[in-house]
């Protein structure tokens, strides 16, 4: 299972770059990011190379900052797929609350992120028809 960060940023100019700034003092790389804002604060969730430091350099900077176990998936570039992988966890009786796209460096192919309560439900769902969970 992946360790993502949640970081909770004011909506103001700079705060992006304030946080990879941070991730950068820090030689942390981002290997997939995702961003939902509100009128006033923005939640910036990223899988990063190493989620502990990163989570501690944020706190030390005044951010909140927390960890939770996500899901990557790894998916062929076709159309369709995501289509067919959420056609087996909705087969589940399984509900995501997110999903983001992401990419395996090594491989070269997309991997989708999940959050969901039920991780590992999810997990066995997707070995069972093939897929190769992170």
């Amino acid at each position: 299972m992946l360790k993502q960060i949640s970081i909770y940023a004011e909506n103001k100019k700079g705060a992006m770059q304030n946080i990879t700034k941070i991730l950068l003092d820090n030689q942390i790389n981002i290997l997939g990011s995702v961003t939902n804002d509100s009128a006033e604060y923005g939640i910036v969730r990223m899988v990063v190379s190493d989620p502990e430091t990163a989570c501690k350099a944020l706190n030390d900077n005044d951010y909140l900052c927390r960890m939770v176990n996500v899901i990557g998936v790894e998916i062929t570039d076709e159309v369709g797929n995501l289509n067919k992988l959420l056609g087996f966890i909705s087969d589940g009786n399984i509900s995501l609350d997110y999903l983001y796209l992401s990419f395996n460096r090594q491989s070269g192919k997309p991997i989708m992120v999940f959050h969901t309560e039920e991780p590992k439900m999810v997990e066995n769902v997707l070995k069972q028809k093939g897929y190769t969970v992170l």
